[in-house]
């Protein structure tokens, strides 16, 4: 096993790209403006990166134009096309401690999960997508008459993506894997709030034999870089992850271009305890899916809903957890839980968990903040919560659960879909048949059954509802990326 080198602090960590990537060229925005990305443990600066605009968005399109409209990239044999995403995993995996300290540096969540997790599951994303590169295929159809038909599998163009911050390494490789694979170019925004580590990877992918031009970076912000990808008659399609409010706003914006459009969103997900349930794993899985990423998680468990019979006995279990669960510096091994991402968010945590107390609810455990430096919060449960408070109804996405009763399975299903989003769901019971048919009743796009937060490359995710539309990993994530033509040929 390889030995993991964990920096002893923040300081340690270099920071070595800021600056756009556009047509292989690392170029400051055309503005000369720049933002600064803040250290959410310590809220110091990090460094200065160059806020792109649509100007830069310009270039950035255009680079990619070219490299689809003439460049190799789409023309190179595809089994070549698996080899180049499978070299930048190698060298991903050459730097792989740097990369997790980055990802920990730039988005506060511990170096043990960005190392052993995030990272890790990116490489088996993209290795997965490599995989697929010549294995796209067509069909040859039977039509009446004396034709020869077939479809043809081809990329779709030049993709517009947009990745939130809460899982910045971890999104690239969720676009980049099968945008890849299909032949596609490509203009990636990153987060504002976490823009380094995808600009560290757009190095590594042109180390790795990557042509100029497939990959562009503009870091920058959603009214102006994001707006401009979304707007820009030079891009085929947009694939974003984060709020619905932004997704409305880009479905709008992309209406006079017609643009192909997925979106994963956000989530309320139903986390369900039948009586019968295995007390243990259950109560780890409601704190994990809760907890995990500081709560910053769009299928979080965030609605924990617990049989009446076990409710008592249940929650005291899930507060001991989260007592006992260890807050603090990212780069120490003990932490369990680092800061929430940026003060915008530490502030919306704040304001929920105060209506949250104003509307009725019982704090079981946490609700302050931890510390007087950095964006952390203690991990926080409100039991006697009902489905009309606010905190029961709205995304959250920090470490604050809602504990809500239930008796009746019919009843606690109707509650469940009672929510405008659809995104995951869980159920732990030992009973076989009431858990498939809980799976099948719950209106969401992925159902765990006695585990929670369980992902791999080849299953596809995605949400129900206002959660989105389209879906990333598996073989169904290439089909955003890719235009089915069908083609006839008489053969009289």
């Amino acid at each position: 096993m390889a030995t993991i080198t964990r920096p002893a602090s923040a300081a340690e960590v270099p920071i070595r790209q800021t600056q756009c990537f556009i047509g292989g060229e690392w170029v400051p925005a055309r503005s000369g403006r720049s933002f600064d990305s803040i250290n959410p443990a310590t809220e110091e600066v990090i460094a200065s990166v160059a806020e792109g605009d649509a100007a830069d968005v310009e270039a950035a399109v255009r680079a990619a134009r070219q490299a689809f409209d003439s460049g190799p990239w789409p023309r190179m044999d595809a089994r070549e096309r698996g080899r180049l995403i499978l070299r930048l995993c190698d060298l991903i995996e050459e730097e792989i401690d740097e990369l997790a300290a980055l990802e920990t540096l730039d988005n506060g969540k511990p170096f043990s999960d960005s190392r052993k997790v995030d990272l890790p599951l990116a490489l088996s994303v993209l290795r997965y997508y490599a995989g697929w590169a010549d294995k796209i295929q067509g069909q040859t159809i039977p039509v009446s008459g004396n034709y020869f038909t077939y479809t043809r599998r081809e990329p779709v163009g030049v993709a517009g993506q947009i990745i939130p911050w809460n899982f910045p390494v971890l999104m690239v490789s969720w676009k980049w894997g099968p945008a890849l694979a299909a032949g596609c170019t490509i203009v990636m925004k990153p987060a504002e709030q976490t823009p380094l580590t995808c600009l560290r990877l757009a190095r590594l992918a042109q180390k790795a034999g990557i042509p100029d031009g497939v990959i562009n970076v503009v870091p920058g912000f959603g009214p102006t870089a994001g707006a401009a990808i979304v707007k820009h008659p030079g891009v085929d399609k947009v694939a974003f992850t984060g709020s619905g409010e932004t997704a409305q706003v880009i479905m709008r914006q992309a209406a006079d271009t017609l643009k192909r459009l997925t979106f994963e969103l956000g989530g309320k997900s139903p986390n369900i305890v039948l009586a019968d349930a295995d007390m243990a794993a259950a109560a780890m899985g409601a704190h994990v899916g809760i907890h995990l990423n500081q709560g910053q998680c769009c299928c979080a468990g965030s609605r924990l809903f617990v049989e009446d019979s076990v409710h008592d006995a249940f929650v005291e279990r899930v507060v001991e957890l989260s007592r006992s669960r260890r807050v603090g510096d990212p780069f120490d091994s003990a932490t369990e839980q680092g800061p929430q991402v940026d003060r915008a968010q530490f502030d919306k945590i704040m304001g929920y968990i105060e209506q949250g107390r104003a509307e009725g609810a019982t704090c079981a455990t946490g609700g302050g903040r931890v510390g007087d430096r950095g964006f952390f919060i203690e991990p926080t449960i409100f039991t006697d919560v009902t489905d009309e408070m606010a905190i029961a109804r709205e995304e959250i996405f920090g470490p604050v659960l809602s504990v809500l009763r239930f008796k009746d399975i019919d009843e606690l299903v109707e509650r469940a879909n009672a929510t405008s989003f659809g995104l995951a769901a869980a159920v732990w019971t030992r009973d076989v048949a009431r858990a498939h048919d809980i799976a099948r009743r719950v209106r969401a796009g992925t159902v765990w059954v006695n585990c929670y937060d369980v992902f791999d490359p080849a299953a596809p995710f995605g949400g129900f509802k206002s959660s989105g539309f389209g879906r990333e990993l598996g073989e169904r994530g290439l089909d955003p990326y890719l235009e089915t033509k069908t083609v006839t040929v008489s053969l009289d």
